[in-house]
Order: C-alpha cells, then sequence, then structure tokens
C-alpha cells in the first residue's frame, strides 16, 4: 500500500520515516531535492545526490521516480527499492537521452519517494555497502564491504583520510 501524505505525516510522527530537511509532501510521496547544480549535454550520465537525509524504519520500503517535468525532457534515472533500514542520502544516476542539454539548478526537485508499508514488518533491514551515505557515492559493487569503524581502522594503516 503506498503511503498517502497524511500517512507519511504519522509516519514521521511515530519515528517510522525521517526526512531531514523535509521538503514538499505529495498527495502519494515527498518531492527530493538535488544536492548542486547539473548541466546534463545529450547522451551525458553524471551522479547527483539528494539534499535530503532519508530514514526508514523496519515497517517501511521505498521507491523512487524521476519528475515527469524532467522525462519529458528527455532525462532518464536508475533508480532503486529504498530497503527497509535504510540511512542516508541518496544516489541518483541521471541520463539525458534527450537532443538538447537540461540544467538542473541546486535545490530543485527532481526526485520523488513513494512510501510503501510492508504487510509484516521486516526481519532483516538494509546493512548494504551505502548505509549511512553522505553525498554523491560511487558504485561499490566491487568493493569489500567493512563495517565503518573497520574502514576508518584500514585506511588509517594505509596512511589515508577515511571516506
Amino acid at each position: 500500500m503506498v503511503l498517502s501524505d497524511s500517512e507519511i505525516r504519522t509516519a514521521i510522527r511515530n519515528k517510522q520515516l525521517a526526512i531531514q530537511p523535509l521538503g514538499r509532501v505529495n498527495p502519494a510521496g515527498v518531492d527530493l531535492r538535488i544536492d548542486r547544480g547539473v548541466t546534463l549535454k545529450p547522451q551525458q550520465q553524471t551522479l547527483a545526490a539528494t539534499i535530503e537525509r532519508v530514514e526508514l524504519s523496519h515497517k517501511l520500503a521505498g521507491i523512487l521516480h524521476i519528475r515527469s517535468s524532467l522525462a519529458r525532457e528527455g532525462v532518464i534515472a536508475s533508480l532503486a527499492l529504498v530497503d527497509p533500514g535504510f540511512r542516508g542520502q541518496l544516489t541518483i544516476s541521471l541520463h539525458n537521452a534527450g537532443a538538447r542539454p537540461v540544467k538542473l539548478k541546486h535545490g530543485e526537485r527532481f526526485i520523488q519517494l513513494s512510501l510503501l508499508r510492508l504487510n509484516t514488518p521486516s526481519h532483516q533491514t538494509y546493512t548494504g555497502k551505502y548505509q549511512d551515505s553522505r553525498g554523491v557515492v560511487a558504485s561499490r559493487r566491487r568493493k569489500k564491504s567493512y563495517p565503518r569503524r573497520m574502514e576508518r581502522v584500514i585506511h588509517a594503516a594505509l596512511g589515508k583520510a577515511a571516506e
């Protein structure tokens, strides 16, 4: 079941959902804003992050959608499920499949997050490589996953700053 605007506000009050800072709540979702200005040339792809930090409880999942105005200009996005228990900013892959450059201004609404209530709360929550993401996070598909504390130890041993 997709949450309505009133259910989204109730989920926030009941600490099942946190979105900081909270932007525009729509009838069936929340608009998320881009963290920096981007100009996408035709056939160009880039990663962008949301300004908002999202935190879902074990009772909710999220689905991301590109705003229809951007899709009408040729922008397509690689959008994924936001798992129960996810915390952090969201990184979105944007591609301009159109014939003209598309400019997105810092703070512009570019993604909508629809929220789904699970019939039964999940036993597991998200603990993946992108937990607690900040800003744009490149693919970690081939990177071995270590707990954040272990990453700091490894980086310190190698003489590198922690990511």
